[in-house]
């Protein structure tokens, strides 16, 4: 994927942050099948955080495999907080909720750890291109 790509993707996922923390008004809308919007911005600004790590990532590199895996994993977070909670609203039996919450800590930390490794080593390699040049 290319590195032009990836301000894109933060400029998505920084939409869906500020529109999250900021508890805006449109959030409860329901999607057509009852989607929450405030859920689906949740599945969207995980997977373009983790979208942003792969695109910075080298082919052949264990960044590329670990933002691959954290993709993969921001891609089932809406899939299986749902299956876990039966429900697209997100609510939760009181069991299923503490499962839901450890899961999607794991995505998160998941997702973040990929996209800070990312940038270190983006920074690192502008960093080597300007000493050789």
């Amino acid at each position: 994927m290319k590195k032009a790509f990836a301000p894109l993707l933060l400029a998505v996922a920084a939409f869906a942050t500020i529109s999250l923390v900021s508890g805006a008004d449109y959030l409860g809308l329901a999607l057509p099948g009852g989607l929450p919007l405030g859920n689906a911005l949740t599945a969207i600004g995980l997977c373009a955080f983790a979208g942003a790590a792969f695109a910075l990532s080298r082919r052949g590199t264990a960044l590329r495999i670990a933002s691959l895996t954290a993709l993969t994993a921001a891609v089932a977070w809406l899939p299986v907080s749902m299956w876990l909670a039966g429900n697209a609203a997100l609510n939760f039996p009181a069991a299923r909720g503490d499962i839901w919450l450890a899961f999607s800590l794991a995505v998160v930390a998941c997702v973040f750890a990929t996209l800070a490794w990312a940038g270190v080593a983006t920074l690192l390699a502008l960093r080597m291109r300007r000493r050789a040049g």
